[in-house]
């Protein structure tokens, strides 16, 4: 059975919440460690998860200009990892990160309030748009954790548990009834 708008926006909190738990302790020099030059550091994932929502978001459900374009341009992957230059502090990505974050809500929410034309399609396109955004959120959170725990041996916090949550590969994904329901 899927999963409804407002089951996956609790899941897209939960993601959210496990990557903060991830990264808001460290400090600015394990944010931008990266392990060479074609390699990402946490921080980059950090601005990435956000990136591809916002791109998602306001290219599959409703136009609308982008949040900060100049991180917009250093969190895409098309942009070779030599070229994606300095990455910004904690608190520019914390804010980069919830700016994203309210506009998925506010999209989110007008689809499901049926404030679109063709609402009952835009539904259906918007509950693709999120099983995208978490499960991406968690493919990253698995980089990050790696990196936080065996690069700056620090703990890490429990994975997040939900019913509507298994694991793949590894990897944590929401299970969304369009795909293998596998246990953890």
């Amino acid at each position: 059975m899927s999963l409804t708008i407002s089951e996956l926006l609790a899941e897209y909190e939960r993601a959210l919440g496990y990557t903060d738990e991830l990264w808001t302790d460290l400090t600015i020099d394990e944010l931008h460690w990266r392990p060479d030059r074609n390699a990402s550091a946490i921080g980059w994932h950090l601005g990435h998860q956000p990136a591809v929502a916002h791109y998602l978001v306001r290219n599959l459900l409703a136009a609308e200009p982008g949040v900060d374009p100049e991180l917009d341009a250093l969190m895409d992957s098309a942009t070779p990892e030599p070229e994606r230059g300095s990455l910004p502090g904690p608190d520019r990505l914390a804010d980069y990160r919830r700016a994203v974050a309210e506009r998925v809500r506010f999209r989110i929410g007008n689809v499901d309030a049926g404030e679109v034309g063709a609402p009952a399609q835009l539904r259906v396109i918007a509950r693709t748009v999120l099983v995208a955004i978490i499960n991406h959120e968690y493919q990253h959170d698995r980089w990050i954790a790696e990196v936080r725990s065996d690069r700056h041996g620090r703990d890490l916090p429990p994975e997040p548990h939900s019913g509507n949550l298994t694991s793949i590969d590894g990897y944590l994904v929401v299970r969304d009834g369009s795909g293998p329901q596998l246990r953890r």
